[in-house]
Protein backbone atom coordinates (compact mmCIF):
# COMPACT_ATOMS: atom_id res chain seq x y z
CA UNK A 1 0.00 0.00 0.00
CA UNK A 2 0.91 3.67 -0.64
CA UNK A 3 2.98 4.94 2.98
CA UNK A 4 3.36 8.19 4.09
CA UNK A 5 6.86 8.07 3.34
CA UNK A 6 6.19 7.90 -0.72
CA UNK A 7 4.99 11.20 -0.68
CA UNK A 8 8.62 12.29 0.97
CA UNK A 9 10.20 14.70 -1.69
CA UNK A 10 7.30 14.99 -4.05
CA UNK A 11 6.47 18.98 -4.29
CA UNK A 12 4.62 19.14 -6.89
CA UNK A 13 1.55 17.27 -6.45
CA UNK A 14 -1.42 19.02 -4.44
CA UNK A 15 0.71 22.46 -4.79
CA UNK A 16 0.09 24.89 -7.68
CA UNK A 17 3.01 24.49 -10.11
CA UNK A 18 3.34 25.78 -13.45
CA UNK A 19 5.78 24.23 -16.62
CA UNK A 20 9.19 22.77 -15.54
CA UNK A 21 11.59 19.87 -16.13
CA UNK A 22 11.37 18.39 -12.72
CA UNK A 23 10.52 15.13 -13.09
CA UNK A 24 9.16 13.60 -9.67
CA UNK A 25 9.27 10.05 -8.30
CA UNK A 26 8.09 7.78 -5.63
CA UNK A 27 9.08 4.06 -4.45
CA UNK A 28 7.90 1.05 -6.36
CA UNK A 29 6.54 -1.14 -3.83
CA UNK A 30 6.72 -3.93 -6.46
CA UNK A 31 10.14 -3.90 -7.34
CA UNK A 32 10.86 -7.60 -7.86
CA UNK A 33 7.61 -7.91 -10.51
CA UNK A 34 8.11 -6.73 -13.97
CA UNK A 35 5.20 -4.45 -14.81
CA UNK A 36 4.51 -2.10 -17.56
CA UNK A 37 2.97 1.35 -16.51
CA UNK A 38 1.86 3.66 -19.66
CA UNK A 39 1.06 7.01 -19.99
CA UNK A 40 -0.66 8.74 -22.73
CA UNK A 41 -1.45 12.08 -23.17
CA UNK A 42 -3.00 13.76 -26.76
CA UNK A 43 -1.98 17.52 -25.46
CA UNK A 44 1.47 18.04 -26.05
CA UNK A 45 2.86 20.66 -27.79
CA UNK A 46 6.01 22.24 -28.88
CA UNK A 47 6.75 24.47 -31.72
CA UNK A 48 8.82 24.06 -35.40
CA UNK A 49 11.82 25.86 -34.45
CA UNK A 50 12.06 27.00 -38.17
CA UNK A 51 8.89 28.53 -38.19
CA UNK A 52 7.41 28.97 -34.43
CA UNK A 53 4.44 26.88 -36.12
CA UNK A 54 2.76 24.77 -33.40
CA UNK A 55 3.05 21.21 -33.53
CA UNK A 56 0.55 18.94 -31.98
CA UNK A 57 1.58 15.25 -30.84
CA UNK A 58 0.40 12.07 -28.73
CA UNK A 59 2.81 10.98 -26.06
CA UNK A 60 3.05 7.51 -25.16
CA UNK A 61 5.42 6.24 -22.26
CA UNK A 62 5.59 2.87 -21.85
CA UNK A 63 8.53 1.48 -19.04
CA UNK A 64 9.20 -1.22 -16.40
CA UNK A 65 9.79 0.19 -13.34
CA UNK A 66 12.42 -0.58 -11.01
CA UNK A 67 12.83 1.28 -7.74
CA UNK A 68 11.18 4.59 -8.94
CA UNK A 69 7.69 5.51 -10.36
CA UNK A 70 7.04 8.14 -12.06
CA UNK A 71 4.63 10.89 -10.46
CA UNK A 72 1.65 12.30 -13.25
CA UNK A 73 1.78 15.44 -12.38
CA UNK A 74 4.76 15.88 -12.50
CA UNK A 75 5.41 14.43 -15.99
CA UNK A 76 1.99 17.07 -17.03
CA UNK A 77 4.22 19.90 -16.10
CA UNK A 78 7.38 18.33 -17.67
CA UNK A 79 5.47 17.73 -20.75
CA UNK A 80 3.93 21.61 -20.62
CA UNK A 81 7.15 22.80 -20.37
CA UNK A 82 7.78 22.18 -24.39
CA UNK A 83 4.63 24.26 -25.24
CA UNK A 84 6.30 27.38 -26.76
CA UNK A 85 10.35 25.42 -26.87
CA UNK A 86 11.36 25.23 -30.54
CA UNK A 87 12.50 21.50 -31.32
CA UNK A 88 12.50 19.08 -34.10
CA UNK A 89 10.35 16.05 -33.22
CA UNK A 90 12.74 13.69 -33.30
CA UNK A 91 15.21 15.09 -30.65
CA UNK A 92 11.99 16.22 -28.59
CA UNK A 93 11.10 12.49 -28.33
CA UNK A 94 14.97 11.54 -27.83
CA UNK A 95 15.36 14.03 -24.83
CA UNK A 96 11.93 12.40 -23.21
CA UNK A 97 13.12 9.45 -22.79
CA UNK A 98 16.92 10.58 -21.80
CA UNK A 99 15.47 12.44 -18.86
CA UNK A 100 13.01 9.75 -17.94
CA UNK A 101 15.53 7.18 -17.59
CA UNK A 102 17.56 9.66 -15.78
CA UNK A 103 14.81 10.37 -13.19
CA UNK A 104 13.61 6.84 -13.05
CA UNK A 105 16.22 4.01 -13.93
CA UNK A 106 13.52 1.56 -15.47
CA UNK A 107 14.29 -1.80 -16.73
CA UNK A 108 13.09 -0.92 -19.81
CA UNK A 109 11.24 2.57 -21.58
CA UNK A 110 9.79 3.33 -24.97
CA UNK A 111 8.55 6.50 -25.76
CA UNK A 112 6.36 7.49 -28.86
CA UNK A 113 5.66 10.88 -30.31
CA UNK A 114 2.89 10.79 -32.88
CA UNK A 115 3.03 14.24 -34.56
CA UNK A 116 -0.53 15.42 -36.57
CA UNK A 117 -0.34 16.02 -40.22
CA UNK A 118 1.53 19.57 -40.62
CA UNK A 119 2.41 19.86 -44.20
CA UNK A 120 1.08 17.10 -45.39
CA UNK A 121 2.95 14.75 -43.51
CA UNK A 122 2.67 13.07 -40.31
CA UNK A 123 5.78 11.81 -38.45
CA UNK A 124 6.00 9.52 -35.54
CA UNK A 125 9.04 8.95 -33.57
CA UNK A 126 9.87 5.97 -31.21
CA UNK A 127 12.87 5.50 -29.01
CA UNK A 128 13.52 3.08 -26.48
CA UNK A 129 16.12 2.24 -23.94
CA UNK A 130 16.98 -1.50 -22.04
CA UNK A 131 14.63 -4.13 -22.63
CA UNK A 132 11.37 -5.58 -22.02
CA UNK A 133 12.30 -9.09 -21.45
CA UNK A 134 13.30 -10.53 -18.55
CA UNK A 135 16.67 -11.27 -18.18
CA UNK A 136 17.48 -15.17 -18.56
Amino acid sequence: MTEASDLAGLTLLGHKAGPNKRLETFPNRHPERRYVVRLETDEFTCVCPATDQPDFATITVEYIPDHKILESKSFKLYLWSYRNEGVFHEHVTNKILDDLVAALEPHWCHVRGAFNVRGGIAITVEAEHGSRETPA
